[in-house]
């Protein structure tokens, strides 16, 4: 016989922003730019992939930002469980994810775009849509729904 166990409580670690991010609480997303604006602002420099998802209230206020994936110098690994694990515990009504390139060049892979086109699809049976996938480099960033690709 297979023991039956009862999740009772789903922890979440609620962490403030550090003080110089602290300008973005309830940071309203209007446009692509205003996006890769504050994707820039927290992983642009970063010298390894970060995948980063921000999620949204019905407003497309950020709610909440989660850091789901570091990576190596050129790659990083995406589960749709874990990209969509915040947005379930905060109750998002949407998400937009965002990744870094090391190199600066935020030029998109076609792996970039695959990966986009399968959250977008999970999101889809979760009720949960992603807005958009960004990539940032440090001094300048693209959305793949602007240029046509999501």
């Amino acid at each position: 016989m297979e023991k039956i166990i009862e999740v009772i409580r789903i922890k979440q670690e609620i962490r403030e922003l550090p003080i110089e991010y602290q300008e973005y609480d309830q940071y309203t997303i209007r446009s692509p730019y205003d996006a890769i604006d504050f994707a820039r602002a927290l992983i642009g420099d970063e010298d390894r992939e970060v995948f980063l998802v921000m999620t949204l209230n019905t407003k497309n206020q950020i709610t909440a930002v989660h850091r789901c994936h570091i990576g190596s110098i050129n790659s990083s690994i995406v589960s749709p469980r874990e990209v969509f694990k915040s947005a379930i515990l905060n109750n998002g009504a949407s998400i937009i994810v965002a990744h870094n390139h090391p190199s600066g060049n935020p030029q998109q892979s076609r792996e970039d775009v695959e990966v986009s086109k399968r959250l977008i699809e999970c999101g889809r049976i979760l009720g949960i849509e992603v807005l958009d996938s960004v990539i940032v480099g440090m001094h300048k960033g693209i959305s793949l729904k602007e240029k046509g690709y999501i």
